[in-house]
């Protein structure tokens, strides 16, 4: 297995995001300023599935969402050194689409894909996958 460009050490180095909110384990891939691939691997004690929902637990789409968002800070903060230190806020979410439940056992597997950038914003296409197959997708749009 190749070993992660960050672990969840270096991740915590970058965003401001803990427990039970940070929801990117590992950065497996990326290219700087173009995209970045990562994983989470959701366990059933995942804090959310105490009320989401019990006896079927199913991991919130808006947090599938958040997740594809802080891989999005990842990159831009690898991308543009300026970034360091400075909170990165969601603008707009567009084109949303859940496909398929995520749920204990799975390993999520998030994609962002630079569509444009400015001095103080960036768009991305994100997807999350579990096991080859799109679980949700959408476009985020954050500055700072």
């Amino acid at each position: 297995m190749t070993p992660p460009l960050m672990n969840l050490e270096d991740i915590m180095q970058v965003l401001p995001h803990r427990y039970p909110f940070l929801l990117v384990d590992r950065v497996l891939d990326m290219e700087v300023g173009r995209y970045m691939r990562a994983m989470k691997n959701i366990t059933f004690n995942e804090q959310f599935f105490q009320g989401h929902f019990p006896g079927r637990p199913v991991m919130p789409g808006v947090l599938i969402i958040e997740a594809m968002a802080q891989v999005g800070g990842l990159l831009a903060n690898a991308t543009d050194p300026n970034l360091k230190g400075k909170l990165i806020y969601f603008m707009a979410i567009d084109k949303v689409k859940f496909r398929r439940p995520v749920v204990p056992g799975d390993q999520l597997i998030l994609e962002v894909i630079d569509l444009h950038r400015s001095s103080r914003a960036w768009k991305m296409q994100g997807k999350a996958m579990v096991e080859g197959k799109v679980a949700a997708q959408a476009e985020v749009t954050a500055a700072w």
